[in-house]
């Protein structure tokens, strides 16, 4: 037998007329609650940024490092490339 405990937090928030009246519409549409459409719209919202903190974390170790090429490379590179006549 397996036990699942399921943790439910209710909030109040505050939200436009206009976004609560089509809201309500797109919930009636797809026959779920308001709850379910709210909740589902904030996890799609925080999976969207959940991404912002590694992007910041990255961006820091980017810029510490030294980018540069070494300048043999570049000439290694430019002589891969082939010659066009513009």
């Amino acid at each position: 037998m397996t036990l699942v405990i399921l943790l439910v937090v209710k909030t109040a928030i505050s939200v436009p007329d206009g976004v609560f009246q089509a809201a309500e519409r797109v919930a009636k549409r797809l026959g779920i609650s308001r709850s379910e459409l709210y909740a589902r719209a904030v996890a799609g919202f925080v999976e969207e940024h959940r991404g912002d903190k590694v992007t910041e974390a990255l961006d820091r170790v980017y810029s510490e490092v030294d980018s540069a090429l070494d300048p043999a490379l570049v000439r290694l590179q430019a002589s891969s490339l082939r010659r066009d006549e513009w």
